[in-house]
């Protein structure tokens, strides 16, 4: 089992001494990897007042692939994971090669979460079509496997073709374990098919969550998969106290969970973000979550 952290430049910004700082601290903490989301367009809030509780220009979002191309020379030790990176919005291809260039220079720690968005808005900006984003995405997939897994690719999909090529480098074990994030029943069936493990990121420990992860069981063995599928889910500092966390935590590792990732920065459905935006706030909120439930993992 794994404990990451969710660097939360969303609220510190992306000074790189700030990220290298948070980055280190982790890493010395004995955390296991280190997670990042991913947005390249926010939207002017003060023109769409409906907007909501969403992400807007006023967040942070450095570049995943960036930042831990950055980090990766500055942590010998510790993983990393994108939580999650938007595939439909980006050129699959090009994707392919990003992550399987990050996992060399890495060595291989790096989990690549990947999803299907929300925003229409960063689509259009990117040239991208909203409406068949799922859909394409599963080729997608099969496209970043094929070219992670052999020197020359020949492909004709119905978004993509490749005429016998290849990326230089592929990643060192030939594949990039995949995560897929997002909940609906279509999602459930890819990740069956294609993926290693499920990102179940903003739902709270409960009968719904068994009963999702039941679904996916039984999805993973229709597709006549061997072992399960591992799991994923989020944590935070920002609400109850010590034994809240660790109930919390036994409950999820009692439903099979192995990788969790403590995001302080988050406050929407059942969390609660941690009182301060500050690199400060965050790193005492980090050591005081990891002193009180280190030794469960």
């Amino acid at each position: 089992m794994q404990l990451g952290y969710a660097l939360p430049i969303a609220d510190t910004g992306g000074d790189p001494i700030d990220v290298k700082t948070m980055a280190q601290t982790a890493e010395g903490l004995g955390f296991s990897y280190l997670a990042a989301p991913d947005h390249v367009l926010g939207v002017d809030a003060a023109n769409r007042p409906d907007w909501g509780n969403m992400n807007t220009s006023a967040d942070t979002f450095v570049d995943a692939f960036v930042l831990f191309g950055y980090l990766s020379g500055i942590c010998p030790k510790i993983g990393f994971s994108t939580e999650v990176m938007i595939l439909a919005q980006r050129q699959a291809v090009l994707v392919a090669k990003q992550a399987a260039s990050l996992a060399t220079l890495c060595d291989g720690r790096f989990r690549f979460g990947v999803g299907i968005g929300w925003n229409p808005v960063e689509f259009q900006g990117l040239g991208m079509d909203f409406a068949n984003r799922g859909k394409r995405s599963e080729e997608q997939v099969q496209v970043m496997q094929a070219l992670w897994a052999n020197d020359h690719v020949s492909f004709k999909g119905e978004w993509h073709e490749i005429d016998d090529a290849g990326i230089n480098p592929r990643p060192p074990s030939g594949k990039v374990p995949l995560w897929f994030g997002g909940h609906a029943p279509a999602t459930i069936r890819r990740l069956a098919t294609y993926g290693d493990g499920w990102m179940y990121l903003n739902h709270p420990p409960g009968d719904d969550a068994l009963k999702d992860f039941e679904t996916l069981r039984t999805a993973w063995a229709k597709q006549g998969r061997s072992g399960e599928p591992e799991l994923c889910v989020r944590l935070s500092a920002g609400a109850g106290l010590p034994e809240d966390w660790r109930r919390t935590i036994k409950f999820w590792q009692d439903a099979g969970v192995t990788y969790f990732t403590l995001h302080n920065a988050y406050s929407r459905n059942e969390f609660t973000r941690i009182e301060g935006r500050s690199v400060s706030a965050h790193l005492e909120a980090m050591i005081r979550y990891h002193v009180a439930v280190a030794d469960l993992f």
